[in-house]
């Protein structure tokens, strides 16, 4: 068994559940801890499954209730030191839970191997992640501005992929966004378009890619509809059976198979 859910996907806030048959990770825990733990009861997952909190980045729609759930929990908070130092005073006392990772360093959770990797984000250390487990891989692929050539190297083999496809470019231009703000999301430090996420998708496709989730969608700039549409034109294109879904702020996905 090696599953996952998107808990919560989007502007708001972000959280992703990942499992093995003896080892539960919840990767950034962006949304309130009560939705978290309410996703999972909803899962049927058991909070006891849970071995870590794992922060991304030091933004708040990533690090929201990290330090409560990992208090409540009584598991260990892994994040790089100098996320911890731009949002500890979010975090609340965590010094008894509190466990540094190093961007670019394996190191295992359980029986799950996690291996956090540069993002090209605009925060101060922005990682993103591969996690192993039974010869399956999962990629997660969040705030990142563009997929530089360690972002493909990474996952070019994974079986599922939790992916950005955070805006529709006209749609940006052209929303409510004063120009400074829509220049920083379209930059290299802020968030993939739908066409960015196909543009990365075409770069590390394979047979064995059997999942595709779209996630971080903005609620201003974005539908899931219009995410949703222009990934599945490009998967039939190609003849791809990789089954492709949504992420959403409010519902979480059903548990996939990675």
């Amino acid at each position: 068994m090696f599953q996952t859910s998107v808990l919560a996907s989007g502007s708001k806030g972000n959280s992703i559940f990942v499992r093995s048959r003896d080892t539960g990770i919840i990767l950034d825990a962006g949304v309130s801890m009560k939705r978290i733990l309410s996703a999972l009861d909803e899962l049927g997952q058991p909070h006891s499954l849970i071995k870590a909190v794992i922060v991304s980045h030091e933004h708040t729609d990533h690090s929201r209730s990290a330090g409560a759930l990992s208090r409540k929990l009584k598991v260990p908070m892994y994040i790089s030191a100098d996320t911890y130092s731009y949002c500890a005073h979010r975090l609340g006392k965590v010094e008894d839970y509190l466990h540094y990772f190093e961007t670019g360093i394996d190191f295992n959770i359980g029986n799950i191997l996690v291996r956090p990797f540069y993002s090209s984000h605009d925060a101060v250390d922005s990682s993103n992640f591969c996690f192993e487990y039974d010869e399956r891989k999962l990629g997660v692929a969040l705030d990142l501005g563009f997929a530089h050539r360690l972002t493909l190297q990474k996952l070019k083999d994974v079986n599922t992929l939790i992916l950005e496809s955070n805006h529709d470019h006209e749609m940006l231009i052209n929303g409510p966004y004063d120009w400074q703000l829509k220049q920083r999301v379209s930059s290299n430090l802020g968030h993939l378009s739908n066409e960015e996420a196909i543009g990365l998708i075409s770069q590390v496709m394979h047979e064995g890619l059997r999942n595709v989730v779209l996630a971080h969608l903005s609620e201003q700039n974005n539908t899931p509809e219009l995410a949703y549409n222009s990934m599945k034109e490009y998967l039939e294109s190609i003849r791809s059976d990789a089954k492709l879904m949504v992420a959403s702020q409010d519902v979480h996905t059903p548990m996939i198979d990675i």
